[in-house]
């Protein structure tokens, strides 16, 4: 049983350090989504990587999301990865409802909401796949189990890697070229769109890289044109209010769809 191993206590311990100050749960309400992510299941699927080899500490946390949180690891190799948690309340299930209406990956599917929160850390590995692929940077999948998500860190030894809203650019007509770049290449290639964009989903890491790609939805998506159309309307209101010459709103969805049938 795993919690005659020592793997498993090394865990539980590591989720008590999680849970306390240090790592600022402060309040009662920070260690209510603490004992919410870190709920039986989850334990069992962290010790399960942990068991293969992926995890030998849970370091810091990164960042606390809407749907998940997010932390930084270690291997037994001493390499670092970022793991995502994806919650499995009630209130997480009601925020990504309005994506998997319509999307095709999710016909048919039935059973608990764990089982649908499941499918969609599935469905965010195989978009960072498809992204990839498409020459999007966007952080590398590594694995994916039941609501865990294991990716690429990006970061500093003692910091993550810092949102697009907290950094100055030194070129910011570049770099908001480049994300339509990247909008183009994932709407061209990878046939996706992410559906959330903004400059809090896109780090910095020499270089804007695009995350939070769990509700990115394919194009035969009923809701896709609405979700680019936000998507745009957001990038182009960042870069506008750091004084680029952007594209007005309509010219920009010519320029990301044009060519694609």
């Amino acid at each position: 049983m795993p919690r005659q191993d020592e793997t498993y206590r090394t865990l539980e311990h590591t989720v008590q350090r999680i849970k306390s100050k240090e790592y600022g749960a402060v309040d009662a309400e920070d260690r209510k989504t603490l004992d919410e992510v870190f709920d039986k299941p989850a334990l069992m699927s962290i010790y399960k990587l942990m068991k293969e080899g992926y995890i030998e500490s849970i370091d810091f946390p990164i960042s606390t999301g809407k749907e998940a949180n997010v932390f930084r690891i270690t291997s037994p190799e001493g390499k670092r990865f970022a793991l995502k948690i994806y919650r499995t309340s009630n209130l997480t299930f009601k925020r990504i409802a309005r994506y998997i209406e319509g999307d095709q990956r999710f016909i048919g599917l039935r059973g608990s909401r764990r089982k649908i929160i499941m499918a969609w850390a599935t469905k965010e590995y195989r978009n960072l796949l498809r992204l990839q692929e498409a020459k999007v940077r966007v952080p590398a999948a590594i694995r994916f189990h039941n609501n865990l998500l294991l990716m690429e860190y990006l970061g500093t030894e003692d910091m993550p890697a810092p949102m697009l809203r907290n950094v100055v650019l030194e070129e910011p007509t570049k770099t908001y070229k480049l994300i339509l770049k990247y909008m183009r290449l994932a709407y061209q290639k990878a046939e996706l769109v992410h559906g959330d964009l903004s400059e809090y989903n896109i780090l910095w890491m020499d270089g804007p890289v695009i995350i939070d790609c769990g509700q990115g939805m394919t194009l035969d998506h009923p809701n896709a044109m609405e979700f680019l159309r936000r998507d745009i309307s957001n990038v182009n209101r960042y870069f506008r209010s750091l004084d680029v010459d952007v594209l007005d709103d309509e010219t920009t969805l010519k320029q990301i769809t044009k060519g694609k049938k």
